[in-house]
């Protein structure tokens, strides 16, 4: 192991040791994820008790996207609990929201999964956050489209994982896109190979389907030859 990062990692689980044997009011908290390193940004995201201010929201939801992954996990973690007693304070993060939901971390996905739940009712949140889900899913099927025998699983993973947790939050919002939309993106989705990715359309369509065509695109995935998608 590299002497630099045993260094670092070493520093951070004393700084971690030091964080968890102090006791620290709410601002300073906000003053760790503000400003902190990441132990001490990691430590704020689960020990803060509330959110109840727009300028608080601004702060946790900055360490969501865009930085070390053990602190984008813990503000994930917590995001469920303290959105739920001000959740309209989260409302102007759709794109937030939406970079999360394809987090490179499953875990990060997962969670935030669960938390849009909350924001099911906020029509103008689940439509901006859609946009984005929507044009996350149609540049990844173009990429793979693009893609031939030559390119790494690696590469093609990727591009499923987005498309997997994509369909996830769709499947949240359905309710808000038109059903155009839905059925193009649904349609497009059902015929990658990838078994987990026509079940996730499946339970979409579960859920959601109500017009001809999507009813018949059920129709077809109750005949699939993969088990988990024929019997979602």
């Amino acid at each position: 192991m590299n002497e630099c990062y045993e260094h670092t990692l070493d520093a951070n689980f004393n700084k971690a040791l030091t964080l968890c044997s102090e006791s620290y009011t709410k601002e300073q908290l906000l003053c760790f994820l503000k400003d902190g390193n990441l132990p001490e940004k990691q430590f704020a995201a689960l020990e803060i008790n509330s959110i109840d201010s727009q300028e608080e929201a601004d702060i946790l939801m900055s360490n969501l996207t865009g930085c070390d992954g053990k602190i984008r996990e813990a503000v994930a973690f917590k995001l469920g609990e303290l959105l739920k007693s001000n959740p309209q304070l989260f409302l102007k993060y759709p794109k937030i929201f939406a970079d999360a939901t394809i987090d490179i971390n499953a875990n990060i996905c997962r969670e935030i999964i669960d938390v849009l739940k909350i924001l099911k009712n906020y029509e103008d949140f689940a439509k901006s956050y859609l946009s984005y889900i929507k044009t996350f899913i149609n540049k990844a099927i173009e990429t793979l489209d693009s893609f031939n025998f030559r390119d790494k699983k690696y590469t093609i993973n990727k591009q499923l994982f987005k498309i997997y947790w994509c369909l996830e939050g769709l499947n949240i919002f359905a309710e808000y896109i038109n059903e155009d939309d839905l059925f193009s993106i649904l349609d497009r989705c059902s015929q990658i190979q990838e078994y987990t990715i026509r079940e996730k359309v499946a339970l979409v369509l579960k859920n959601n389907a109500k017009s001809d065509k999507l009813l018949d695109l059920k129709s077809k995935l109750k005949l699939d030859e993969n088990y988990y998608v024929k019997n979602v």
